[in-house]
């Protein structure tokens, strides 16, 4: 169903149900916010037009709660809902039910999210639709005998991974048959706790590759376009944590080829609005498709920031019936943009997470830079939800000015209560081998950044001592010449790390 929306129910919390409060407001849309207990005092719900509570901490009884979200959306007289990303937004059944409650949902449809959120199923039809996928098994893999079959044809190493996976869990890493035997029962055993099914499918292992994706948009008219690439290769354990556009190694002609690709793959499954086709580059260039992730992304104000465009505002527009506004042709990449997700993690104790109140923070500002966060001075980071805080991006007019300035910024920002990873950041932003552009997967242990990042600290904590103790002997020099307290306040005089 399509028609005018006046308004809007965002299923969910944080920066990103700031972010779609934002796209409404500018559209003149009513924003419909929801909050369980735990969020209560959340800058989402002052900021939207309306706000109910939906229910306890856990997200379980709140924000992945179907039938209460519908039942307060009907309440509050919503038109459609915008899952954001996370939680509800690529669950099959929830635009199912927003339809049958006469809701628009905006997103993709049942369909397409049956067949993207099954990876078997999506690369069967990726094949028929002649876009290159990775080798591996043809189907699910339910015995460990048929695994190491399929493990020793494609060659390995290879990986076992839940034909029901997301953001990087059930995923498992065999070298030999030893291994592959090892971890199926384990790799079983956390697909079936994370996603209620043990199914398996057996890929080859593509090392030192580069993870690559491509911006979709689709309507209800069957137009498709791809809003360029976005290098995603900086991860941990498969979680995304620093995005650019463009990708250092993807030229005008290899852009419009696998955007090409990904546009295909798109129409392969009928797809809607706003998602991704992810791929992985292997060091010959090779590019293979891995899978549609069906929402909005949460590193999509990188693509914003290069193309001009406002996706929220494209969602909505197609939610409505509406056809793209532009052809491929008509867009143009202007400079580059980086993002770094800054997590509520301590990097310097393998990412344990750090939650409780942040009693003043500061954002960074200036010209190209852009933060994305639902902190404020007094807020709280909890401990139920994802650790993700904020998102600080640079745009530059190439990819030197906006690492500079993603750098300046990281060095502004700060947070205080809890530990992030903006150390890991800033050391980032420095290494060479970033600078060259020599990303992969494997990054941050390939060049041992977790060592840097411990060398820089030192060095920073070494940098702040010494200025404290010049900090104390000026301020003694000061009362040796007979300064009074009060003008030594109103001293101009600044130290590196310290003013008096």
């Amino acid at each position: 169903m399509a028609g005018k929306i006046t308004s809007i129910l965002i299923a969910n919390r944080g920066e990103i149900a700031l972010r779609v409060i934002r796209g409404c407001k500018e559209l003149g849309i009513k924003s419909i916010a929801i909050y369980s207990d735990e969020d209560v005092r959340a800058i989402h719900v002052k900021r939207a037009d309306e706000a109910y509570h939906i229910g306890a901490a856990a997200p379980a009884q709140s924000y992945l709660n179907m039938a209460k979200i519908i039942e307060t959306a009907k309440a509050a007289g919503a038109d459609a809902i915008h899952p954001g990303y996370g939680f509800l937004s690529e669950n099959e059944n929830f635009p199912e039910l927003c339809d049958k409650n006469g809701m628009i949902f905006i997103g993709p449809t049942a369909k397409a999210m049956e067949v993207t959120g099954d990876k078997i199923k999506c690369k069967e039809v990726m094949t028929k639709a002649k876009v290159p996928t990775v080798p591996g098994s043809d189907g699910i893999i339910e015995d460990v005998d048929k695994a190491a079959d399929v493990a020793h044809k494609a060659g390995y190493p290879v990986l076992l991974k839940s034909a029901f996976g997301g953001g990087g869990r059930g995923i498992r890493l065999a070298n030999n048959e030893k291994e592959l035997r090892q971890e199926f029962e384990m790799a079983s055993a956390e697909s079936r706790a994370a996603f209620g099914k043990a199914a398996l499918y057996v890929e080859k292992y593509l090392q030192r590759i580069r993870h690559i994706e491509f911006q979709l948009i689709r309507d209800s008219h069957g137009n498709g376009r791809h809003l360029f690439e976005r290098e995603c290769s900086i991860q941990r354990r498969h979680q995304k944590l620093i995005e650019m556009s463009p990708s250092p190694v993807v030229d005008q002609k290899t852009r419009a080829h696998i955007g090409e690709i990904a546009v295909r793959a798109a129409a392969a499954v009928d797809y809607l609005n706003a998602g991704t086709a992810e791929f992985l580059r292997d060091q010959e260039g090779n590019f293979y498709f891995i899978e549609i992730n069906s929402r909005l992304q949460v590193e999509h104000p990188v693509t914003e920031l290069v193309t001009g465009l406002d996706l929220v505002k494209l969602q909505v527009a197609v939610a409505q019936g509406e056809e793209i506004p532009f052809k491929q042709e008509d867009l143009k990449m202007n400079g580059c943009a980086i993002e770094c997700r800054i997590n509520a993690e301590d990097p310097f104790y393998d990412f344990a997470p750090s939650v409780g109140p942040v009693p003043t923070c500061n954002i960074p500002y200036g010209p190209g830079i852009r933060v994305d966060t639902y902190l404020y001075p007094g807020c709280t980071v909890s401990g139920y939800y994802d650790s993700l805080v904020a998102k600080m991006l640079a745009w530059g007019s190439n990819f030197e000015e906006a690492r500079v300035r993603t750098k300046n910024a990281l060095d502004e920002f700060s947070i205080e209560g809890i530990n992030t990873t903006i150390p890991l950041y800033k050391t980032i932003m420095d290494d060479p081998n970033f600078i060259k552009g020599e990303l992969s997967t494997d990054y941050l242990d390939r060049f041992k950044i977790f060592d840097k990042m411990n060398e820089d600290a030192k060095a920073r904590a070494k940098d702040k001592a010494s200025a404290a103790v010049a900090a104390v002997l000026m301020q003694s020099e000061f009362v040796k010449k007979g300064a009074s307290q009060d003008a030594l306040a109103r001293s101009k005089w600044k130290m590196r790390g310290s003013t008096i």
